[in-house]
């Protein structure tokens, strides 16, 4: 994937979630990173690593 399609979804994600870009930004490559650690398929590791960084931040944002 591009790197201007990923920050467009740090960028979005970041808006979302009142969260700073940079933290989104360390948090979507390390979770990516862990997907391709693990997987045999990559196409759709872009999406699944998206929607995780979404959820965990919609829970940190639960927990305060």
């Amino acid at each position: 994937m591009p790197k201007a399609d990923i920050a467009k979804i740090v960028h979005t994600i970041a808006e979302e979630t009142n969260t700073p870009e940079e933290t989104v930004a360390r948090i979507y490559a390390d979770t990516l990173d862990e997907y391709r650690a693990e997987a045999r398929i990559h196409d759709y590791l872009t999406l699944f690593a998206e929607r995780k960084v979404r959820a965990t931040l919609r829970q940190n944002s639960t927990k305060h």
